[in-house]
């Protein structure tokens, strides 16, 4: 049987020029499998990781769909968890949509809105966006929705996580009944099934890997190791040579920065990402990673959604995610573009759990690797010892009624004037 070519696909000349200058020739399943019902106007539901191709599935046959038309009017809109994917987005339909004349921009927060506000008030045919500032944005009345035709909700499962389901519904209210959908999601949760009913009308259904396992290609191993020894386990891992292009993920956003801080003061060249840091500084430390710049980039699950980079060697999962869907995403950033890829994840006692959720989602027991850091403490813990201690409750201290001074002061630059203060001078 011959395998099917982006030229058995039927896609316009202008659209089949882009993609030879980008040098596809066969198009991955999730491709083959949508574009043909997506260029009959058919709305879709698919379930696909990141990197199987899923963006150009749906951006080429909305480009070959769409009709030019002037002034421009925004006929695509496309939601995106984050700002990095949604800039990557924005950047394929520029790509494939080089040889056409449609207009597409980026929206997102993090960045003041003015250039944004500027380029909609130009006209623009597409619109990529994130929940949050798109919403901003039609509430101020910069933006209209009435002519959307075709509507993509990328990463359904990642915005739910997020909490974006009130932004989402609210933006789904505003646009026109009639149109073109097309939801995409890694995993299929009860919720996100229930979004995706709501918003499609007699989709198809496109499932390019069994729900929730992992990628093949990737090679899987657990280090067990007491977390007071994980910073020199990384650093003993990062100085070999072959670990060329690394993805490490913590958790938390403060300790993305102090492994980044760790590894540059050890000699390896490494920059964080989490919501914390400013859309420059994440764009480029992005930028950085990509052009081999540095060679360690430290993120925090949010913040590493939509980067798209083809030749990440490994990833290391410093801290094991309290989700295991998110494990899935995580080991998805390599392995990608047809290459192989490895995924270390370090279990520490309080992780163990963790794992046990991990395995039972991928449904397999990840292969324990042997070094000199290993704890067989971690490896066997069990009941509360294997979960993360219990947050402890913030205490408010306040006044007393019997003792009114007790309790913090407030400090005032002006001055309180004592009630009945006796006049008469103190006694010594």
């Amino acid at each position: 049987m011959n395998e099917t070519t982006f030229k058995d696909l039927n896609l316009m000349p202008e659209l089949q020029t882009a993609i030879d200058k980008e040098n596809y020739i066969i198009p991955t399943p999730i491709q083959s499998k949508s574009i043909p019902s997506l260029l009959e106007g058919k709305d879709l539901i698919g379930i696909a990781q990141t990197g199987t191709g899923k963006t150009a599935a749906f951006v080429l046959p909305i480009l070959q769909r769409m009709t030019e038309q002037y002034p421009r009017i925004i006929k695509t809109l496309v939601l995106a968890p984050t700002r990095e994917l949604a800039a990557q987005i924005g950047e394929s339909f520029s790509t494939y949509g080089a040889f056409l004349k449609f207009k597409n921009t980026v929206i997102f927060g993090g960045v003041g809105q003015g250039k944004q506000v500027q380029t909609l008030s130009k006209g623009v045919d597409i619109v990529v966006a994130t929940p949050g500032r798109l919403l901003d944005l039609l509430n101020q009345g910069k933006l209209s929705l009435k002519n959307i035709e075709f509507f993509v909700l990328d990463e359904a499962d990642r915005m739910l996580d997020m909490g974006f389901i009130h932004d989402i519904k609210k933006i789904i209210s505003k646009l026109p009944h009639e149109r073109q959908s097309l939801f995409f999601s890694a995993t299929m949760s009860p919720q996100v099934n229930t979004l995706a009913n709501s918003l499609l009308r007699n989709p198809i259904h496109v499932e390019v890997a069994a729900q929730a396992t992992t990628v093949e290609r990737v090679k899987q191993n657990i280090f067990f190791v007491d977390t007071g020894s994980k910073e020199q386990l990384l650093l003993e891992l990062l100085r070999q040579k072959h670990l060329t292009s690394v993805l490490v993920f913590s958790r938390m956003k403060h300790r993305a920065n102090r492994i980044s801080l760790f590894l540059n003061k050890n000699g390896l060249s490494s920059d964080a990402i989490h919501g914390n840091k400013s859309q420059n500084a994440r764009t480029k430390a992005i930028n950085d990673f990509k052009t081999g710049r540095i060679n360690i980039l430290v993120a925090t699950d949010i913040a590493a959604r939509g980067i798209d980079i083809d030749n990440i060697s490994h990833v290391i999962n410093y801290e094991l995610p309290n989700e295991p869907e998110s494990y899935v995403h995580r080991i998805g950033r390599t392995a990608r573009a047809g290459a192989d890829g490895t995924a270390f994840s370090f279990c520490a006692a309080d992780e163990r759990d963790f794992l046990r959720d991990i395995e039972k989602l991928i449904r397999q027991k990840i292969p324990v690797m042997d070094h000199k850091f290993h704890s067989e403490t971690a490896k066997n813990a069990e009941g509360t010892a294997a979960k993360p201690a219990p947050k402890k409750p913030f205490v408010r201290h306040s006044k007393s009624k019997k003792s009114p001074n007790t309790g913090p002061r407030r400090f005032s630059s002006k001055r309180i004037k004592p009630k009945n203060r006796p006049t008469h001078s103190r006694r010594r």
